[in-house]
């Protein structure tokens, strides 16, 4: 990745299975994730992103993920996620550290349609920890560190 990713938009879901709500800039806390977020404070630490390519192709195949359907925390263009596992990097003010791929689940898959575990296989986005809090913001650059 060149420095090049950007922060398409951002969503939050306030518990598990609510729908989500998109935002245009949200508190990450390091150890904790996201404020805001279902996932705050649960000992994970972190944020889910998957790349807006990964939504237009599964759109392309039939499979509409868009306006936060895909259930992760943020949408980013021209960032090659999988790349990130093991490395640190930065969303605008915030550093994060890729942890792993965030594989699709068949909860997912409840709350879409059938066929969407396997069309985002190995194309379902990344886990990070925010391990340096600060403001996430749509629109922040993602550059490796």
């Amino acid at each position: 990745m060149n420095g090049t990713g950007t922060v398409e938009a951002i969503h939050l879901a306030p518990e598990s299975g609510a729908d989500v709500e998109s935002v245009g800039a949200v508190e990450a806390l390091a150890g904790r994730g996201l404020r805001g977020d279902r996932h705050f404070g649960d000992g994970g630490g972190g944020l889910t992103l998957i790349e807006s390519e990964a939504l237009a192709a599964a759109e392309r195949d039939g499979f509409e993920l868009r306006d936060g359907r895909h259930r992760r925390n943020v949408t980013t263009s021209d960032a090659a996620l999988n790349h990130l596992v093991g490395e640190r990097f930065r969303v605008g003010d915030v550093v994060c550290e890729g942890v792993e791929l965030c594989e699709p689940c068949r909860h997912l898959e409840s709350l879409t349609r059938d066929g969407v575990v396997s069309e985002l296989l190995h194309r379902g986005g990344l886990r990070a920890d925010v391990v340096e809090s600060g403001t996430l913001e749509r629109g922040d650059e993602i550059e490796p560190l």
